[in-house]
């Protein structure tokens, strides 16, 4: 072989030799950081789980480190601001979610028989369109009850290791045992327990069926006091054998005329109106709308007189800025507010749009307390 030859093969060979020892090392790099913040954002998750632990005073429980992992995502009741005094408009509902869960979860003794038919459900499902108080009734629920109300996000269970995420599964169920009573919460629950398909993922598919197998062991037990609870608007995506398991199904509809009167009775208890606002009126313009469609119509009147003050005294509030940055606490900063020369709502102040995104949706439900009066395409 030619001396100028070997030359070449031997360059070619070192620069395809530092080509892929870069490829290699940039992945390696690359690999290095997302570890490292996933490892940071696993401790995290840690230790507001260890806090979690410390304020319910479970310093002996033992925990494994998956189980730790699902203590960051428990809410203590203490820290939902939500009452069922908060939640208007549905009080058939709350009414029979106190008798069929609250009861049964803090009253394990009354409702213990020979026959095992007296236990809290299982599952219960919330469902109905968007901006109705899903949300907002579970977080009530979470308060009322005094339970460990376990918040799974999936973000939380998914995991890029093979096994893991089914370990993380098993881990909310077990760690729900050991702070029973406890409610296992999954907001948008059709994102994760969606009807199955052959051409799903086999992660995906081996997700649901643990969760489902585990489910079941809890029914097993007539003592248990966990109960699963979901909310969504697109009920018809999720699997039957889901539903099978949450007996209990609330629709969460669109606020008709009395609903509304006390939805708005509770935002607006402590605004002043003029002399000449007439809640009755306000409630016959808002036909159709849902309760977050109220909450942003209300605040967006409240914030007009505050506008017009900005705008037309800014001599006032450069001195009410400056009183404000000596106050000491909350309540003094209140009572300098309270001293601003705003005029009062009116009538004028709410404006109503032609059509809510709710009650477009309401349309497409059962408004009567049935499940599922659409089947086929699933809800928009």
């Amino acid at each position: 072989m030619q001396p100028q030859t070997r030359k070449i093969i031997i360059d070619t060979l070192m620069i395809v030799a530092t080509q892929v020892l870069t490829y290699y090392g940039i992945r390696y790099l690359m690999s290095s950081a997302r570890n490292a913040g996933s490892a940071s954002e696993s401790q995290g998750q840690k230790e507001r789980g260890k806090e979690v632990a410390r304020r319910l005073k479970l310093t002996k429980l033992r925990l494994n480190d998956y189980e730790n992992t699902i203590m960051g995502e428990v809410i203590l009741p203490d820290d939902v601001a939500v009452t069922f005094a908060q939640v208007g408009g549905l009080d058939d509902i709350i009414q029979d979610l106190n008798e069929s869960v609250i009861y049964p979860l803090n009253h394990p003794e009354l409702f213990t028989s020979r026959s095992g038919l007296l236990g809290s459900p299982k599952g219960i499902l919330l469902y109905g369109p968007p901006g109705c108080g899903k949300t907002m009734m579970a977080k009530a629920l979470a308060k009322e009850s005094g339970a460990a109300f376990i918040n799974v996000h999936l973000s939380t269970l998914q995991d890029k290791w093979f096994g893991e995420s089914n370990r993380l599964i098993r881990a909310v169920f077990s760690l729900a045992e050991k702070l029973q009573p406890a409610i296992i919460f999954i907001d948008e629950i059709d994102a994760f327990l969606r009807t199955r398909a052959s051409a799903e993922h086999e992660v995906s598919s081996t997700m649901k069926a643990e969760f489902m197998t585990l489910w079941d062991g809890l029914t097993s037990a007539e003592g248990s006091r966990v109960v699963v609870l979901g909310a969504t608007n697109r009920p018809n995506d999720i699997d039957a054998a889901i539903l099978r398991r949450m007996p209990k199904k609330f629709f969460i509809k669109p606020p008709g005329s009395e609903q509304r009167h006390q939805i708005l009775s509770i935002m607006l208890k402590e605004v002043d109106f003029d002399s000449d606002f007439s809640l009755d009126e306000l409630v016959a313009r808002t036909v159709g709308m849902s309760g977050s469609d109220l909450k942003e119509m209300c605040r967006n009147a409240a914030i007009k007189p505050l506008r017009e003050f900005i705008r037309s005294n800014p001599a006032e509030l450069q001195r009410y800025k400056e009183e404000q940055g000596c106050a000491d606490d909350d309540e003094q900063r209140q009572q300098l507010r309270d001293k601003l020369k705003m005029r009062p709502l009116n009538i004028g102040d709410f404006e109503v749009p032609s059509m809510s995104h709710a009650h477009t949706l309401g349309q497409a439900y059962n408004l009567n307390d049935e499940l599922f009066s659409l089947r086929g395409e699933p809800l928009d």
